[in-house]
């Protein structure tokens, strides 16, 4: 019943593979008269291509024609001639889906096909894999079958200069890691110049090991980290200053906006203080900040109110509930202004400049495909998150490899010993021996007991990855021991050495089951590749993590009562279902916390987004005129609509305040506008009379300052603005992150509070761009000399293997003497106060 039900409905792996065979099958057609021609004639194929492509001609259309080029082109250069079964592999491909290939089958050659199809269009192709070895391995095979077809080839790795970098992107083919494209796409959202990009927009990428990169790696972040730039010791400063300053003298403050406006005279009292000519002058776009965020602090935040002091610490108050909101803080320096002020120690700035997960930026692909050896059981993440297929493709030959039944011990010191004998009986024969474990300490435990037993062995791990390439390549050679921890050796093969089939092949010894059953394929597909014999065992105990963490108990009391000792196992298929049911659910529960994962970090997404687009539009445009006045009109309606609200009568309208805060923003002294002119206009006349006069100071400006200079200036100040808000809010949504889950106890969906507060912070963001920007471009003055520069230097964060990275702020060490007054203004000595801690 089953198998007419296959028949009358196949499943989506048999109709994709039906219609792949048919394509293979065109492919060998096409190759007969392929054979005839010369070199030339056939390199001549892909400028035919590049022209009918030219002409409209789709790339699936020319599919299976350049398939056959290829697969002649490989065996003249190569010696390699595609199987059936690659071309089928790479039909999948083509079409954005993953191709699950056993090892051994050849996928560095499966892929040669649909890279030089869709390299043809001339958009460029990323070919993804998971360390320099490989990639510099597969670049330097595959190189001379594209240049023998008349295409280009590039290696991007991580010490390259920028010029060798944008040389690498510029070919028809890249070769390169995840974490080296990763970190290019933010680097090249923090220039500022468009000359500096590296990368082309990204159009077709085949992840090698693609379950390793985007399941596995899926929840580690990308970081560019910088250096502290912003030093806690502006903050005292701006904090002692701001406490010498009178209110209505020096400053005035508009309570509703929770504004606070330095007066002409606080001004000047500030370019004193700091012994500076111009406060407005673009180099003292720091120093003005952190005097803003001192008056903030120090007349707006209220204690108690606002915030409270909570065991050294500043922590904020709902303003709607009255709740606190730990780990919570606010943000461009607001939060270290307030610690200032109460004498507290001042938080490092987060030093995030940039930073995206592998799920985001692989998703940015026109077309994404991958290969690998085991991605059926992640087949639904693929699908749900990527939108790719997983087609499993048949072997060119059947698989010889015989996997056994697990061995389940009582013990872990039992099933070591079990594990040393085995090794010790398979050893003396000649056969090879694979041992994969979860851990390093395993591998040095089972390494320590050879030793003992005098058998020589060889030891892949973290600790010596280097020698990885031969170690591996080695390992099938007769009587061969080989320790390694399961994923080494990805993207090797192993080739079975002199006399070793005869001996049975290579053995692959598991030491425990991973989490994830597709870890434990990935190690059984060591052996075993095009037919060679081969055989698998794994050895589990009650006390393995994965048996402790699901039920082991029933079994543990049922060996128990039939008197098992440790050194004798249970061999069974219901143990054997069973950890595979426990596997499933660690799995599943592995992928919920991914899918859960991508959900908050898709408000990311979508806002930087927006702010890298713009960012280009400002890097891209000849003239900026606008963009600032869009942002200047955006300005002026926030302004006149805080203070001229509907529940409001007219009379009772705060104009003075849109009067002071015109003269400090936007307007120059002759523009200003007066509270007689406002008297008696509704809201939207407001809005007209400011944005008008604004522009007209605004054309005022350009007509003194050359146009090339005034652009130069513009886009200077829009980029810095940008950069420094947008560090500063990855900053915010990420303290907002780690303190969400609370919100559940109040029962609120914490998810749908973090997608609602972090559009309110941006939007926040995007006011406070505005108004840096409007503030700049109509007080600053304009050098002729002007320099545009990145808001900080940033170095990439490797992310580890095991866990998420953490940002580990620097610290920089200050210049005070250690007996000068610390600057806090506390009195005492800087080294009995803030430079004890240094």
């Amino acid at each position: 019943m089953k198998g007419l039900l296959k028949k009358i409905f196949p499943s989506t792996n048999e109709r994709n593979l039906n219609r792949y065979q048919k394509i293979a099958v065109q492919v060998e057609e096409l190759g007969g008269p392929l054979k005839g021609l010369s070199d030339e004639q056939l390199q001549q194929k892909s400028v035919e291509f590049k022209e009918r492509i030219a002409n409209g001609e789709t790339l699936d259309a020319l599919l299976p024609e350049a398939f056959a080029v290829v697969r002649e082109a490989a065996d003249r250069v190569l010696g390699m001639r595609p199987y059936p079964v690659q071309i089928m592999g790479g039909a999948a491909l083509h079409e954005g889906n993953i191709a699950e290939m056993k090892t051994g089958e050849g996928k560095t050659l499966v892929a040669t096909m649909p890279v030089y199809l869709n390299a043809l269009e001339g958009k460029g192709v990323h070919v993804v894999t998971v360390n320099e070895y490989l990639s510099g391995r597969d670049s330097e095979i595959m190189k001379p079958l594209y240049n023998f077809l008349g295409l280009t080839v590039g290696l991007n790795v991580s010490d390259l200069s920028r010029e060798e970098k944008q040389e690498a992107y510029a070919c028809d083919i890249t070769y390169g890691t995840n974490n080296e494209y990763g970190f290019d796409y933010l680097r090249d959202n923090m220039v500022v110049y468009k000359e500096e990009m590296v990368q082309r927009p990204l159009n077709f990428a085949v992840v090698d090991e693609v379950d390793s990169i985007l399941v596995d790696e899926a929840r580690t972040p990308l970081i560019i980290s910088g250096a502290a730039q912003k030093s806690t010791e502006m903050y005292m400063l701006a904090n002692m200053f701001v406490r010498t300053l009178k209110k209505e003298e020096d400053y005035t403050v508009d309570v509703k906006t929770k504004n606070v406006q330095l007066t002409e005279d606080g001004i000047t009292k500030a370019e004193a203080y700091f012994n500076i000519e111009n406060l407005y002058d673009y180099s003292n776009v720091s120093l003005n900040h952190h005097v803003n965020q001192a008056l903030k602090a120090n007349i707006i935040m209220v204690r108690d109110v606002d915030y409270v002091v909570q065991d050294g610490e500043v922590v904020i108050v709902d303003p709607f509930t009255g709740r606190l909101m730990a780990g919570r803080r606010y943000s461009e320096g607001l939060h270290q202004a307030i610690e200032a002020k109460e004498g507290l120690e001042i938080q490092r700035e987060s030093m995030t400049l940039a930073t995206i997960t592998f799920q985001n930026y692989f998703r940015m692909y026109n077309k994404l495909s991958g290969m690998t050896g085991t991605a059926k059981t992640e087949e639904e993440e693929f699908r749900n998150i990527y939108n790719m297929d997983v087609v499993a493709i048949p072997t060119n030959r059947p698989i010889a490899r015989q996997d056994n039944s697990d061995l389940v011990y009582k013990s872990m010191a039992g099933k070591f010993r079990a594990i040393v004998k085995e090794i010790q009986e398979r050893h003396a024969t000649g056969q090879p021996i694979l041992v994969g474990t979860v851990a390093v300490e395993t591998s040095e435990l089972i390494s320590q007991m050879l030793r003992k037993k005098g058998i020589p062995h060889n030891v892949l791990n973290a600790k010596n990855h280097e020698r990885e390439a031969e170690i591996i390549e080695n390992a099938g050679q007769s009587g061969m021991v080989t320790i390694a921890t399961n994923m080494a050796g990805r993207g090797t093969d192993i080739k079975l050495g002199e006399g070793v089939r005869e001996s049975g092949g290579l053995h692959i010894l598991g030491t425990e089951r991973h989490e994830s059953r597709r870890i434990d394929n990935q190690l059984r597909g060591r052996a075993g590749r095009q037919g060679d014999p081969g055989s698998s065992q794994f050895y589990i105990s009650m006390e393995d993590e994965l048996m402790r963490r699901f039920g082991s108990d029933n079994m543990m009391n049922m060996m128990e009562r039939l008197g098992m000792d440790e050194d004798t196992p249970i061999e069974s298929k219901l143990v054997s279902k069973a950890v595979e049911s426990a596997q499933k659910r660690v799995e599943g529960s592995n992928f919920d916390a991914r899918k859960q994962l991508l959900q908050y970090d898709d408000v990311m997404r979508q806002q930087r987004e927006i702010i890298y687009k713009q960012r280009q539009e400002v890097l891209d445009a000849d003239k900026l005129e606008s963009v600032v006045a869009q942002m200047m009109d955006a300005v002026i309606e926030r302004i006149v609509k805080a203070h001229t609200l509907d529940e409001i009568v007219q009379e009772e309208w705060d104009l003075a305040e849109i009067v002071n805060y015109a003269g400090a923003v936007f307007l120059a002294e002759e523009d200003e506008v007066t509270v007689d002119e406002l008297k008696g206009l509704d809201q939207e006349e407001i809005i007209e009379l400011l944005k008008e006069r604004s522009q007209k100071a605004y054309a005022k400006k350009q007509e003194m300052i050359d146009p090339e200079h005034m652009k130069e200036f513009e886009k200077a100040v829009i980029l810095r603005a940008v950069d420094s808000k947008w560090m500063d809010h990855i900053d915010q949504m990420e303290q907002l992150r780690e303190g969400i889950h609370l919100r559940a106890y109040g029962q609120n969906d914490p998810l749908r509070e973090y997608q609602f507060e972090g559009f309110e912070m941006f939007e926040a963001m995007i006011a406070a761009i505005e108004e840096e920007v409007t503030t700049y471009i109509m007080k600053a003055q304009v050098e002729e000399n002007m320099q545009r520069e990145q808001v900080a230097e940033g170095k990439a964060v490797v992310p580890s293997d095991k866990q998420e990275s953490k940002r580990k702020p620097a610290k920089k060490k200050q210049d005070i003497g250690r007996n000068a007054l610390c600057p806090c203004g506390s009195g005492k000595k800087y080294k009995q106060c803030h430079g004890a801690e240094q």
